[in-house]
């Protein structure tokens, strides 16, 4: 009798666009092979997966204070103002992505509380202002980050969350 192919795997996280006062955003540089530095890294938005049992709200609250050590609490972090998915590149999963937008006066970055994996492979972090996101030829998710955070900067949110390409 003939099985069904399997099915891959999907995989839900949940991200945070983090903005400080000064109108840029938070983004973490990982390594795409922690043993290969020469294969190059990836810009990301603070967040990751949402664990069994976990809302989508309940993990970006979780991973913005593992990764940032900003505690936020679930009222305070609105709704999700854009979303993105499809097949991860480099495994045998099928992503979804959403982003909820968080301001802060100002932050330090406190990565203390990093798993194992983020701190194999997270080499750094910074706060981008929208120009730099713009004109920079460097890998960073999501795509179309630059005019998302324009327009959340200027107060234009729509009902639902926007489609970003993946």
């Amino acid at each position: 009798m003939p099985t069904a192919p399997d099915l891959p795997r999907r995989r839900d996280t949940a991200r945070i666009l983090l903005v400080d006062g000064e109108d840029r955003v938070l983004l973490f540089r990982y390594l795409r092979v922690p043993a290969r530095p020469d294969l190059g890294s990836r810009w990301y938005t603070p967040g990751g997966r949402i664990e069994d049992g976990e809302s989508s709200p309940q993990a970006a609250v979780r991973e913005l204070f593992e990764e940032t050590g900003l505690v936020v609490a679930l009222d305070e972090l609105g709704p999700v103002v854009a979303q993105a998915g499809g097949p991860d590149s480099e495994s045998d999963q099928v992503c979804h992505d959403d982003f909820y937008f968080h301001r802060v006066d100002r932050h330090e970055v406190d990565t203390t509380n990093f798993e194992d994996f983020e701190r194999s492979t997270c080499v750094e972090n910074r706060w981008w202002s929208v120009e730099e996101l713009a004109a920079s030829d460097e890998q960073i998710y999501p795509l179309g980050l630059a005019p998302l955070v324009t327009d959340l900067l200027a107060g234009e949110r729509s009902g639902s969350p926007v489609q970003l390409p993946w």
